[in-house]
């Protein structure tokens, strides 16, 4: 191993002995809940950035059902998404939320590819 790994190792050591000493868990756990709610946030701006920039002209010329259907498996996918940094669901939650994202995947696709079809 390098020294630079030794270092790195040295300091996280480091801050989390002052973390513990200091008792400052609970500013710590504030801080990760504020970073994953900032972390779904860039997530939803990135997609919705792609969505401004390819998508939404596109999707504009499709019928009205098909906007529909595709629009709503987003938006539940993204529910899905904050339900899951939110909640931390394990067990038959878990399976839950990873078929309603698989659902909302293939109804998404399966409505882009057939309008690929037609066009």
């Amino acid at each position: 191993m390098n020294a630079g790994f030794w270092r790195g190792m040295a300091i996280v050591a480091a801050i989390a002995a002052v973390i513990v000493v200091f008792d400052q868990e609970t500013s710590l756990l504030t801080a990760a809940i504020l970073l994953q709610v900032a972390f779904y946030l860039v997530v939803v701006f990135a997609a919705y950035l792609l969505w401004r920039d390819f998508g939404r002209r596109e999707i504009a010329t499709w019928p009205n059902r098909q906007q529909y259907v595709f629009y709503a498996a987003v938006g539940l996918l993204a529910v899905d998404a904050g339900w899951l940094f939110y909640a931390h669901p394990s067990g038959r939650n878990l399976l839950a939320f990873f078929l309603v994202a698989a659902a909302c995947v293939y109804a998404a696709v399966r409505t882009w590819r057939e309008q690929q079809k037609l066009s």
